[in-house]
């Protein structure tokens, strides 16, 4: 029987509709109500896109029990090394493109990226 894994994106894409600016507090409320739920992933942010947005997934990261805490950063070694320092434990990015994307812009194939040859510097 294979198992469905539920990846949230409140944090992130919530902050996306109009109006909507949630503070540590909030989100940190929602993650844990998230992992209360029994979300097994909560991409809780984009670090590299403002402060406030770094502090919030590394108190999510440093808060938050038994679920994954994952960060939105795009496929640039700079961009994952500044992100990944706002994660302990280590961090889990998700990189959110097409195959054919990937193919095209970067030559490589979506099962070569497991993980991304020398995104990090930092394992």
């Amino acid at each position: 029987m294979k198992k469905i894994i539920i990846f949230d994106t409140t944090l992130r894409d919530g902050e996306q509709s109009a109006g909507v600016s949630l503070n540590i507090h909030e989100k940190l409320q929602i993650a844990h109500q998230l992992a209360r739920l029994g979300v097994d992933v909560i991409e809780a942010g984009f670090p590299v896109a403002s402060q406030g947005d770094f502090d919030a997934v590394r108190a999510v990261a440093e808060e938050v029990r038994g679920v994954t805490v994952a960060g939105l950063a795009r496929p640039s070694s700079r961009l994952i090394n500044h992100a990944s320092t706002s994660f302990l434990p280590p961090p889990r990015f998700t990189a959110s493109t097409s195959s054919k994307r990937l193919k095209k812009r970067y030559s490589v194939r979506p099962r070569s990226l497991s993980p991304w040859p020398g995104a990090l510097s930092q394992t």
